[in-house]
């Protein structure tokens, strides 16, 4: 009976490698930026949205210039909240290093950089979207990119 279950496995696992070109992990790995430019403070600024299914291993939010932190990035899998936070909650939670959170807040004069990853992929079905929610005056600019892909 082993054999014929082993067997079975291994044709199935054929199956996905033709169809997607990867047997296991993370396949059609692509990077996606979004990119703003002078948000005004109060306003939504959607970053990244994604229709369908896919994978997320890894992305960042940064954001150059502002004065209090109190810039919000929300990341939303299938409609629900999978990250929500400020630049200023990071900071004052202590997720300046690597932790097993995931959330990981780099600061370097102007520029700081919120990361997010995790040790396996996150699974989307339906949809992903990033987003930030400005808060503070004097944000010069935003940039977001995130690594996503399907599974094998």
């Amino acid at each position: 009976m082993a054999v014929k279950k082993k067997a079975k496995t291994v044709k199935a696992q054929r199956a996905v490698s033709a169809r997607t070109g990867c047997e296991v992990g993370m396949c059609n790995p692509e990077r996606i930026q979004g990119l703003k430019t002078k948000p005004k403070k109060g306003s939504t600024n959607k970053l990244i949205s994604i229709r369908g299914r896919g994978l997320l291993l890894a992305g960042h939010v940064t954001k150059q210039g502002g004065g209090n932190d109190l810039t919000f990035v929300q990341l939303r899998i299938d409609g629900k909240s999978v990250i929500d936070l400020s630049f200023a909650a990071a900071s004052n939670w202590g997720l300046t290093q690597s932790n097993p959170y995931g959330l990981v807040l780099l600061k370097g004069g102007p520029v700081q950089n919120l990361t997010f990853g995790w040790p396996v992929p996150l699974t989307f079905k339906k949809s992903l979207e990033l987003s930030v929610v400005v808060k503070e005056a004097g944000v010069v600019q935003i940039v977001a990119n995130i690594i996503r892909g399907v599974s094998g």
